[in-house]
């Protein structure tokens, strides 16, 4: 929050941005506020040299870190397919396209250099590599291909039951309909009421138990 803040202060034409795309249903992140939160990350294990851009309607991202004693650098276009958020799962479909991922030192010899080197891993398919991982993370539903799905309600954060009130609270006004980079801003647009007025008071009386 204090990076976000700091990112507004230097650039107040955002907030008239923001109450404009309020009228359209829309939420407008500016991809320099993505940098500058990106740069903000500390910590051995944070990602270096980060870069961000608008491949519309796609997001291009890149990032340098080190992968198994190897330093690397991996870079890939990220695509939104599909959104459906639901009281029990919050499902976003990403295609991943153009994935490269390049030894940073050609004097580091390790497993993971030479397996690069080498050209035998198939990163047009990074979907199928995810799969695979020893380590798989829960809100990892499904890969294959270039296609990744992520389960968002099974993320560590969502586990807390304040935050499964507040997303069934929040679901009967508003869902997310689509998220795409467009004009150096990640546009996520919304639609108000997507289950209807009728329903929307209904559910929200349940849950306040009137």
């Amino acid at each position: 929050m204090q990076a976000a803040g700091g990112y507004l202060k230097n650039h107040p034409e955002e907030l008239v941005r923001m109450a404009r795309n309020a009228v359209g249903m829309k939420v407008g992140v500016p991809l320099a506020a993505l940098r500058y939160l990106a740069a903000q990350l500390r910590g051995a294990k944070a990602p270096r040299d980060v870069t961000i851009e608008a491949r519309s309607p796609g997001i291009f991202v890149a990032a340098s870190f080190d992968l198994m004693k190897t330093p690397v650098r991996a870079a890939g276009t990220i695509y939104v397919d599909r959104i459906d958020f639901g009281a029990e799962q919050l499902l976003v479909d990403l295609r991943l396209e153009n994935v490269s991922l390049k030894v940073l030192d050609d004097a580091v010899e390790t497993p993971v250099a030479a397996l690069l080197r080498s050209g035998a891993l198939d990163l047009s398919r990074p979907g199928d590599l995810a799969a695979y991982l020893p380590k798989r993370p829960a809100f990892l539903l499904a890969a294959k291909g270039n296609q990744v799905t992520l389960d968002l309600m099974r993320h560590p954060q969502f586990t807390k039951e304040r935050a499964r009130k507040l997303l069934a609270f929040l679901l009967p006004l508003v869902s997310v309909e689509a998220i795409r980079a467009e004009n150096e801003h990640l546009e996520v647009a919304l639609r108000a009421l997507p289950e209807g007025p009728a329903e929307a008071v209904a559910r929200l009386r349940r849950l306040i138990g009137i």
